[in-house]
């Protein structure tokens, strides 16, 4: 069975779209810091406030070896920072920047600031910062690890994620072909001629995942949309890889079938956001109030789709 192909709204429809993971590697998380102000004849540069972004990551991030409470630099460039229990290493990069910029990417922290700016006044704003750089730097190590961990391979007794939990796949030499999941032992079994091969064993199990995903997006988008009291015209299946779904002005609902890997509350937060753009069309603070009360705990459900990228799905 083939992928499902998104087509693109018409022109004269509006329609937004719940984006997810890129096609390319994660995007790299950075947050601008208003540069502090120079006091003309007072020798000082105030601080600027910062912030707070995330909570404190429950573990600690990076290793505690001993160090002394300022910056020090090494020889290839880098510079350490003792931060508590934490040896934090970052890059510095001088620019004509008028903020302090923090940027995660794969070499772990970069930090642009203006020329002009004390590396003490640098140092004070990274310590402004340290809880958002240090979820933000575990989230790069946790993204890191998945990549490397090996791919699925399709056989007899591999597993492959659904409505968030594992199911084993169970592979029967048959003349004809079919598929059938019991969900007692979570095991589905694939039917298949001898000499059937990997992609004929990827399409059929995507062919299933597909189904299900329909009859459950059929189940629960009448369920949102009577607690939020709207109509919508249709729904179909997407295969697109940058959007979890879509809504038009017009009602026309598109759902990613991969939905179907992740718990019933992933699946519900994304019918009820793009059920909620058919009462506000935008993502105005209105808009997640009114997702907010049909699904309060929306926060977590959109934290874990955004950290769900393609490398932690299997690869059809």
């Amino acid at each position: 069975m083939k992928l499902l192909r998104q087509t693109p709204p018409e022109p004269q429809q509006l329609a937004l779209q719940l984006d997810f993971f890129s096609s390319g590697a994660p995007s790299q998380p950075t947050v601008d810091q208003p540069a502090p102000k120079h006091v003309p004849g007072s020798g000082k540069m105030p601080q600027a406030p910062a912030t707070e972004l995330f909570p404190a990551p429950a573990s600690p991030i990076l290793s505690t070896p001993p160090a002394s409470p300022g910056g020090t630099s090494s020889s290839s460039g880098r510079r350490r920072l003792q931060i508590g229990d934490h040896l934090l290493e970052y890059r510095l990069q001088r620019s004509k920047r008028r903020t302090i910029g923090f940027l995660i990417d794969e070499d772990g922290l970069r930090i642009t600031a203006p020329r002009w700016v004390p590396l003490a006044e640098i140092e004070s704003a990274i310590r402004e910062k340290q809880r958002w750089i240090l979820v933000k730097l575990r989230e790069r190590r946790e993204r890191s690890a998945r990549r490397l961990q090996p791919q699925m391979q399709w056989c007899d007794g591999a597993t492959l994620p659904y409505l968030g939990a594992d199911i084993t796949l169970r592979i029967l030499s048959a003349q004809a072909a079919g598929i059938a999941f019991d969900a007692a032992t979570r095991e589905l079994a694939v039917s298949l001629p001898p000499d059937a091969g990997e992609q004929q064993l990827k399409d059929r199990v995507q062919g299933w995942l597909q189904t299900e995903a329909k009859r459950i997006f059929a189940e629960r988008l009448p369920v949102y949309a009577e607690r939020l009291g709207v109509v919508y015209k249709s729904f179909a299946l997407s295969s697109a890889t940058t959007q979890w779904g879509s809504c038009t002005a017009d009602g026309r609902i598109r759902l990613n079938w991969r939905l179907v890997h992740f718990g019933m509350p992933m699946i519900d937060y994304v019918v009820a956001h793009e059920l909620s753009h058919l009462r506000e069309m935008n993502h105005s603070p209105r808009f997640w109030a009114t997702v907010q009360s049909v699904f309060p705990e929306f926060q977590a459900a959109k934290r874990v789709l955004r950290e769900s990228g393609p490398d932690t799905l299997p690869v059809f």
